[in-house]
């Protein structure tokens, strides 16, 4: 009587989209260990042989190469992004999870030809351009989102968005402990990172053959769409007209708000990478394996934030609790000195993760379904252009920084989220007067 339980239910989770996100979080977890670990190895040997600027110089290196890497990620995705969310609201809602996955196989194999054939560093550009032509994380996060919300009621949205975001960090936690370990095992004829990049690969395909073969699509039709307000319940007695007006003024907010923390987060991981690298950390591959994992806890911690307080207070508190989270914490980076210290900052963005997923989940709320990953996916693309402006500025900014004060960036990065808050306090201003006038009436 228990096994055929344990059998339904097994099958169950292997239906929906959570083992897809688990396994290209564990896959990328692990790549993102070697390509930093192998830019650290091929920036030194090419750096200036004078130990006194040595390190600035690998730092610089690794700057401009991270900063070349990440605009291509950035751009190409645009129209491929498009295309790609638009064949899934016409019915394809496997292609946004596929062939990004797809792509980024592509890229894991690039690097692991890198590694053991010795080809020039470049070779990743072209192996970013790849994983953004088959839309890259703009189109696959939508796409694990747009299935999320469909398997969820508009009321248990924000949990639903939430869980991925759970299991994508306890991947990503599992993926950083064991990686730093994995890239010291290697033969001594192919190099570092071998191993780690051949279990990357490995995973990815087993990735794409549960989303082509297991993974279940709930179709929507056009009849069965509700269109939800995005904060509140709306009176009867307003007009289809004033109800859209309003929440479209929401929706820009929000997204307003969203392209500055994004871009405040964004800009500050980026920095952080190879902050670590450096004096006075100067951390080695398990090191970095430790630091992303302990950076992937805080999609725990999120997690159960949302799950506590979202009993008690709103969505938009919910942002700004996550939002002053981060704000604060990377406000102490700017000035941390000891890895005891590095690790007491990140403590402090135990929910910075909040802001984002809350965000979307209010958003998608005002959409019809059949047009929800189109708008899930055109939100990605929008902070993946912002990433156009905020990637070279924090990289110049850390460059030229870099010797009198190299956490500047991190203090950047508290302002632009401190402004990030101004909009979600408007939106939280703007609904609260209207919850009052509903209540009134049930008293």
């Amino acid at each position: 009587m228990v096994i055929p339980t344990l059998s339904e239910c097994a099958r169950a989770v292997l239906r929906r989209i959570w083992p897809a996100v688990v396994l290209h979080q564990l896959s990328f977890t692990l790549f993102q260990t070697a390509l930093q670990m192998v830019v650290k190895d091929r920036c030194d040997n090419a750096s200036d042989p004078d130990p006194a600027s040595r390190e600035d110089g690998q730092q610089r290196a690794m700057a401009d190469f991270f900063m070349t890497y990440n605009l291509i990620i950035q751009l190409v995705p645009v129209l491929p992004g498009v295309l790609l969310a638009r064949a899934s609201d016409r019915g394809w809602r496997r292609a946004p999870i596929v062939l990004p996955l797809c792509g980024y196989l592509g890229q894991t194999l690039g690097l692991l030809l890198v590694v053991t054939l010795r080809l020039p560093l470049q070779v990743m550009f072209g192996a970013a351009a790849l994983v953004g032509a088959t839309g890259e994380f703009s189109v696959l996060w939508p796409g694990f989102m747009t299935l999320a919300s469909l398997g969820s009621s508009a009321k248990d949205r924000s949990k639903a968005l939430m869980t991925a975001e759970l299991l994508y960090g306890l991947a990503g936690l599992v993926g950083s402990l064991v990686s730093g370990h994995l890239f010291l095992l290697y033969s001594r004829s192919l190099g570092g990172g071998t191993v780690l990049l051949i279990l990357s690969s490995l995973l990815y395909l087993t990735a794409i053959c549960h989303s082509t073969a297991l993974l279940q699509v709930q179709q929507v039709s056009s009849e069965s769409e509700e269109s939800t307000a995005l904060i509140g319940d709306l009176s009867t007695d307003v007009s289809t007209e004033t109800s859209t007006r309003r929440n479209l003024v929401n929706v820009v907010l929000l997204m307003s708000a969203g392209i500055l923390y994004n871009s405040a987060v964004g800009g500050a991981v980026e920095i952080l990478g190879i902050f670590v690298l450096k004096e006075p950390l100067s951390w080695d591959a398990t090191m970095v394996g430790y630091g992303n994992a302990f950076g992937c806890a805080i999609f725990f911690t999120s997690f159960l934030a949302v799950v506590i307080f979202r009993q008690c207070v709103s969505d938009t508190t919910l942002i700004l609790i996550g939002m002053i989270s981060f704000a604060s914490g990377i406000y102490f980076m700017s000035f941390v000195t000891s890895t005891g210290m590095f690790f007491a900052a990140r403590s402090i963005n135990m929910f910075a993760l909040i802001p984002m997923p809350t965000i979307r989940s209010l958003i998608s709320q005002q959409v019809p379904e059949s047009s929800l990953s189109i708008t899930l996916t055109l939100l990605q693309i929008i902070l993946r252009l912002a990433g156009l402006a905020y990637v070279p500025a924090f990289t110049r900014l850390y460059q030229n920084s870099l010797d009198w004060y190299p956490g500047l960036v991190f203090l950047l990065a508290s302002v632009l989220t401190v402004l990030a808050m101004i909009p979600v306090s408007v939106v939280g201003c703007r609904s609260d007067p209207k919850r009052r006038r509903h209540a009134a009436p049930e008293e």
